[in-house]
């Protein structure tokens, strides 16, 4: 993608867009911490304790997924995705932002698919209790969801920062 970063005196939205993505980033360091805790209280229950607990496993899970998820809308947000930019580097300015477009709408369909259906399978599994803890079976869904909803906020705001005309000025 090419460089559609926002003016250099940021608006109210651009302000709220950034606080979301902290948020999403600092909550999914804040996972990956509790993971590594967990699994540590796994192994010393395991091997030094002799008592395995049977909670971490799905703790695990859920942590897990939460900082897949977020992490993956926070790299939305900042650009830092998965991409294919032979092609994209290679053309003229108009094009680019053509492309910029297409692939900003691509990836908040691929969120908005991703929130809906994790949403649905969250709901459909919330009166199933979990294996070990006291959590439903279909907890995981939930940061699946949100990752996903915040992944298509993201994408849709790049679109908008593409399609401005001052984010053109410069590649004209």
């Amino acid at each position: 993608m090419s460089d559609t970063t926002p003016s250099p005196v940021p608006t109210g939205a651009q302000r709220a867009m950034a606080l979301l993505a902290d948020i999403a980033i600092h909550t999914a360091a804040a996972a990956l911490l509790g993971l590594v805790a967990v699994q540590a209280w796994q192994v010393f229950a395991r091997y030094v304790v002799n008592d395995s607990p049977s909670w971490t496993e799905p703790v695990t899970l859920l942590l897990l997924a939460t900082a897949m998820s977020l992490g993956a809308a926070a790299g939305v947000h900042s650009n830092r995705h998965f991409g294919f930019y032979l092609l994209h580097d290679h053309v003229r300015p108009g094009v680019r932002r053509l492309i910029d477009a297409v692939v900003a709408l691509v990836i908040a369909a691929i969120g908005a698919c991703i929130a809906w259906w994790a949403a649905v399978l969250l709901l459909d599994g919330l009166d199933i209790e979990a294996a070990g803890a006291s959590m439903p079976q279909s907890i995981n869904y939930l940061p699946l969801s949100i990752g996903g909803a915040l992944m298509a906020v993201f994408a849709l705001n790049r679109l908008v920062l593409s399609l401005r005309p001052a984010a053109a000025a410069g590649t004209r």
